[in-house]
């Protein structure tokens, strides 16, 4: 897996808060640096994503999240967290995602599935066609 494989790409620097007494990136940060990534890629489409949630009544629950670690990043390192769609479902979105050292070097691995959910029913509905066009637009590369 290589940096380039990804259409979206955010660039982080490590901060002191976010080591433990090992020296390295506590591994709970991780999923928070894919988290960031993804928002930030729907805030630089101009996708309002609150407003959407508020208009709709529906929003994505996470469903599962998978980290594979592979070499640390340790304080005041700068990476890039690379993400991608890997796959669409009716009612679900699953996002592959790279942690990269700044010398290109993979240091995480990472899968976050959602399911596109109505809050009020509690229960899954399909993907709206605004977040379905902008997904498609996404894809991991190969």
């Amino acid at each position: 897996m290589k940096l380039e494989h990804f259409p979206l790409r955010h660039n982080l620097r490590v901060r002191y808060s976010e080591i433990d007494a090992q020296g390295v990136v506590f591994n709970a940060h991780y999923l928070t640096y894919f988290d960031t990534t993804i928002n930030e890629a729907f805030r630089g489409s101009g996708i309002d994503w609150l407003a959407e949630v508020e208009r709709s009544g529906c929003d994505v629950q996470l469903v599962r999240s998978l980290v594979e670690y592979k070499a640390p990043l340790h304080f005041d390192e700068a990476f890039t967290v690379g993400a991608g769609v890997s796959r669409l479902g009716r009612s679900s979105l699953t996002w592959a995602l790279g942690v990269f050292g700044a010398d290109g070097s993979l240091r995480a691995t990472g899968e976050i599935v959602w399911v596109y959910a109505d809050l009020a029913a509690k229960r899954s509905t399909p993907l709206p066609d605004w977040l379905r066009q902008r997904a498609e637009a996404l894809p991991l590369r190969s």
